[in-house]
């Protein structure tokens, strides 16, 4: 159940990857996240490390209000996972 939840994350951070609004260098660290969440090490590890770096996403002036708010939303699923 939970990686099932991880995989729709996962697919949402990729959508984020194709967008072409996204700057670079959050795009690198939404590819961190993907690299993060699919590791073999505990849940909790992989949830703070993707929550920490989405955190320093969100506080990007570079993206759209539409990325932030996706972002935002995707903290809170990592978040009930916990």
């Amino acid at each position: 159940m939970v990686e099932e939840q991880i995989e729709d994350i996962i697919e949402q951070l990729s959508e984020l990857l194709e967008d072409n609004t996204v700057p670079r260098n959050v795009k690198t660290k939404i590819q961190e996240i993907i690299n993060s969440l699919n590791e073999s090490s505990e849940l909790s590890l992989r949830l703070n490390k993707a929550l920490n770096i989405l955190d320093e996403i969100s506080d990007d002036n570079n993206i759209q209000p539409y990325t932030r708010t996706q972002i935002w939303n995707l903290v809170s699923m990592l978040e009930a996972l916990g």
